[in-house]
């Protein structure tokens, strides 16, 4: 699976997606990120899958020095929309242009669960990572990507579909007032992201399953009992 080519070909619905008022769950969900998980700022700071921006954007405006690094140049080129400066780089998680203990804080918002080889992508942040520095994770709840609820109702039932433990590919679509989105990436059970950390040396010291601010919709309403997201902190040692 090349998730690289595919959020490339996505990249439109992605931005009319993620840049339409109301649609995207991040503006419930950001503070809380910034305000637990992530660190003061430092020397550095690296996103990793950045998309079009709206992470590297927050960072900035809390301080921090950053820079940020996406597979998709689509993606890229509209970040520069509304950021024009050079920080913005085409390259592949795999191989981060990025020197070997030059970070002090790597942010992997809602893009880690799209890396094809998830522990060489762990890897290779641990090694960009000064030791005692910071891994800040987002990712879609590993729950939610096995199961689904049994209606529309804010009170029906949540049910797994299909087994939850280990690595499956994972594909949705979702179409909110007309504008339509795939989602593809893969599904990891929590221990296959822990086991990931561990074994590129980061020991996790922060876990959280937020729940969104502001929630006024019955929609919404469901993520005060079901974890949308799941939050990680994890520290290189």
């Amino acid at each position: 699976m090349d998730n690289r080519r595919f959020w490339e070909a996505e990249a439109e619905n992605w931005l009319r997606f993620a840049r339409t008022p109301g649609l995207d769950a991040y503006w419930d969900y950001r503070d809380a990120f910034f305000d637990k998980v992530v660190p003061p700022p430092g020397r550095a700071t690296l996103e990793v899958g950045c998309g079009e921006g709206r992470v590297t954007r927050d960072l900035l405006a809390r301080g921090h020095r950053v820079v940020s690094i996406d597979g998709s140049p689509r993606l890229l080129l509209s970040a520069l929309d509304l950021d024009v400066s050079p920080r913005y780089v085409l390259a592949d998680a795999l191989a981060l242009p990025v020197a070997t203990g030059s970070c002090d804080l790597v942010v992997a918002y809602n893009s880690l669960m799209d890396f094809d080889d998830l522990p060489r992508a762990v890897a290779e942040v641990a090694r960009v990572l000064q030791p005692g520095s910071a891994f800040c994770i987002c990712v879609v709840h590993p729950v939610l990507d096995a199961g689904q609820f049994a209606g529309d109702a804010p009170d029906a039932p949540y049910f797994l579909r299909r087994p939850y433990l280990g690595s499956h590919p994972y594909e949705g679509a979702a179409c909110e007032e007309g504008v339509p989105m795939t989602f593809r990436g893969w599904s990891h059970s929590l221990e296959v992201y822990a086991s990931g950390l561990f074994a590129a040396g980061f020991v996790i010291d922060a876990l959280y399953e937020p729940i969104p601010a502001g929630s006024s919709t019955k929609a919404d309403k469901r993520w005060a009992e079901y974890p949308l997201f799941l939050f990680l902190r994890a520290v290189k040692m």
